[in-house]
């Protein structure tokens, strides 16, 4: 069975046809796979946890939403200490997130990898993701912690005096 020139080309452009789909499909499930999930904890009626979330979303982040009634119960399973509380707790891969911390300092975080249960921006600073109320920029720091509860400066926002 003899083949001609044009079967080969039409196989051979049929079979790259395939490969360039499969590696489309491929890179769209990488990249779908890649995408970290935030499960976020919060009061069902928080509007400032909302937007943290569309900020997490535009940054790239799925989220999982889970309301709940009594927020003190979240903080203490994941260990989270008194001193660095906020409104809202998420979880994304293993590090609990606690507060209105950037989505750059969380994607930086996943890069990174440090021996830390998580980070927390401690309060409600205006101006952190979430809290924006014009061009007013509060001061506040990015906190790694421990389960042991020390803790250090992650990053820093806004003028510090």
């Amino acid at each position: 069975m003899a083949f001609s020139l044009k079967t080969y080309a039409l196989g051979f452009t049929l079979g790259a046809v395939l490969a360039t789909a499969g590696l489309a499909l491929y890179s769209h499930w990488q990249n779908a796979s890649a995408q970290p999930t935030l499960t976020v904890f919060k009061s069902p009626t928080c509007g400032c946890c909302t937007k943290w979330v569309e900020h997490m979303q535009a940054a790239g982040f799925k989220v999982k939403l889970e309301d709940v009634q009594d927020m003190s119960t979240i903080k203490t399973r994941f260990q989270v200490p008194p001193k660095l509380h906020s409104c809202h707790t998420a979880l994304v891969a293993g590090y609990v997130i606690e507060g209105h911390v950037p989505a750059a300092e969380v994607w930086r975080l996943l890069r990174e990898k440090p021996n830390v249960a998580g980070l927390a921006v401690p309060g409600m600073p205006i101006g952190s993701p979430g809290m924006e109320q014009g061009n007013r920029q509060d001061p506040y720091e990015v906190l790694t912690f421990t389960t042991a509860g020390q803790t250090q400066v992650f990053a820093r926002y806004g003028r510090q005096e």
